[in-house]
């Protein structure tokens, strides 16, 4: 990893709108309660500009983002990043890909991720919507979307998503109990889609479950 001394300002301003449009955007639908939900976007091969804590993200500028190393520390400020960072610094570090990490806390999420958690997965089959993730080209097949047990420790966090990569197993999402979504993509758009696609095959299998009841 190299030492960033001089960070760009036009690329982490750059960063830093294409992070508070997403933020706008999300937050007009209901997704990042409160202060809720973290994002994040690709600088450069080993820094990403991160949502600062604790800021309104439907009401984001950009001063409300700053630079991290891919260990998950402040680069050229005092400010504190979001408090799961360094679950957004993974997925970077892991795949070289990824150019946008989003995180929220939508009404569905929350409640899939409270009703799936001792099952520790979500599986989704024969849905068409499963081809909006980057890979999938039929309804016939599986998706997965892991449920991940919350904790305070992001370091166990970052263990289990890291166990669950070094299983072979592939990964375009996970939900984490009584909490919210992580979903990425090369792009911030890819990333957006990737959340989109999620919300809407999660609102159908909660209704399908009440259905079914």
């Amino acid at each position: 990893m190299t030492e960033l001394k001089h960070p760009d300002a036009d690329r982490l301003a750059l960063c830093a709108r294409e992070i508070a449009e997403a933020g706008r955007e999300l937050g007009a639908r209901g997704w990042t309660p409160a202060t809720s939900s973290n994002f994040s976007r690709r600088y450069d091969a080993d820094h990403a500009a991160v949502t600062i804590s604790g800021r309104d993200k439907g009401r984001l500028g950009i001063d409300d983002v700053m630079l991290v190393d891919l260990a998950g520390n402040a680069v050229g400020t005092t400010t504190r990043p979001s408090a799961e960072t360094l679950l957004h610094v993974q997925i970077y570090r892991r795949d070289p890909s990824a150019g946008a990490v989003l995180h929220t806390h939508s009404h569905n999420q929350t409640v899939a991720s409270r009703l799936y958690a001792d099952q520790g997965l979500i599986r989704f089959s024969g849905f068409e919507l499963q081809k909006a993730i980057s890979g999938y080209t039929t309804h016939e097949s599986e998706l997965d979307l892991p449920v991940f047990p919350n904790t305070q420790d992001m370091p166990e966090l970052v263990a289990r998503v890291d166990a669950w990569l070094d299983a072979g197993k592939p990964l375009f999402g996970y939900l984490i109990d009584g909490h919210g979504i992580y979903t990425w993509g090369r792009d911030m758009a890819e990333a957006k889609r990737h959340l989109e696609a999620f919300e809407f095959l999660l609102a159908v299998e909660l209704d399908l479950r009440r259905l079914r009841a």
